[in-house]
């Protein structure tokens, strides 16, 4: 049973696929060309991550320096734009500016990790000038995060829950009390956690009798995919497109 749509970014018929940061099997994780892969692949939702450079550009990069995927190094936050721009993943491909990625691909929605605090407020700002309301789910690990942008930007705005609300659902779905809000629309969560299942039925049934959806990273084995689509989740991140595609297309859930 799918959880009910409480905000017009859910509005889906059956699991949503997401490319996680495009599709990072690749190696050009985050980058245009592998947004555009995915895309063409038939992938409606996609999973990236935001930084904000020293002079206030919100860049789609997962790690908070250039280091490991790509040509450059240092810190996002302590470059400006003008040297970011120039880095390139996999030694070809340059790093894209999130506004960037709203523009080009008008039918795609986003679900956003926000690494950083300063990259929150500059989100917010695009995606009120852009009007991308109903296009992008804001999510983070941290859940002060999480509330403070929904407190800037109020229902208008989705976002996941943080770890905290993730546990209190765990809890919940134990049946042990525990607070939790409510206006987030969805638990983005690992199939475990430090060896602890985090994924399964009760989880599953908690969120639905929330109207909560539950999204699951990244899962990359077809057996799994097929796993969490029996529990009902609802939507599934993966690195290799392809291989999601084909699981869904095998139960007639791809659209």
């Amino acid at each position: 049973m799918t959880a009910h749509i409480r905000h017009p970014y859910l509005d889906h018929p059956g699991p949503i696929a997401f490319a996680h940061r495009g599709g990072a099997a690749d190696g050009l994780e985050n980058t245009m060309v592998q947004f555009r892969r995915a895309v063409a692949a038939g992938y409606r939702y996609i999973e990236t991550d935001v930084h904000t450079t020293s002079d206030g550009k919100l860049v789609a990069f997962h790690d908070s320096t250039l280091d490991r995927v790509t040509d450059g190094a240092g810190r996002i936050a302590d470059l400006p734009w003008a040297d970011v721009r120039h880095a390139r993943v996999a030694g070809s491909e340059p790093v894209p500016l999130f506004e960037e990625l709203l523009e080009t691909f008008p039918g795609v929605r986003w679900n956003v990790d926000v690494k950083a605090e300063p990259a929150l407020r500059p989100l917010l700002d695009l995606i009120e000038r852009t009007d991308a309301w109903d296009r992008v789910c804001v999510g983070s690990f941290s859940e002060a995060r999480v509330v403070r942008a929904q407190r800037l930007a109020g229902p208008r705005l989705a976002t996941s829950y943080g770890i905290r609300g993730v546990l209190s659902l765990r809890l919940r779905s134990w049946g042990i009390p525990a607070a939790l809000r409510r206006s987030a629309i969805a638990a983005q969560v690992p199939m475990s956690q430090s060896g602890v299942p985090v994924a399964d039925h009760r989880f599953v049934r908690a969120a639905h009798a929330r109207g909560l959806q539950v999204h699951v990273w990244t899962v990359n084995d077809p057996h799994q995919m097929h796993q969490l689509l029996d529990l009902g989740v609802d939507g599934i991140m993966t690195d290799h497109i392809d291989t999601l595609r084909k699981v869904l297309e095998d139960r007639g859930t791809w659209i």
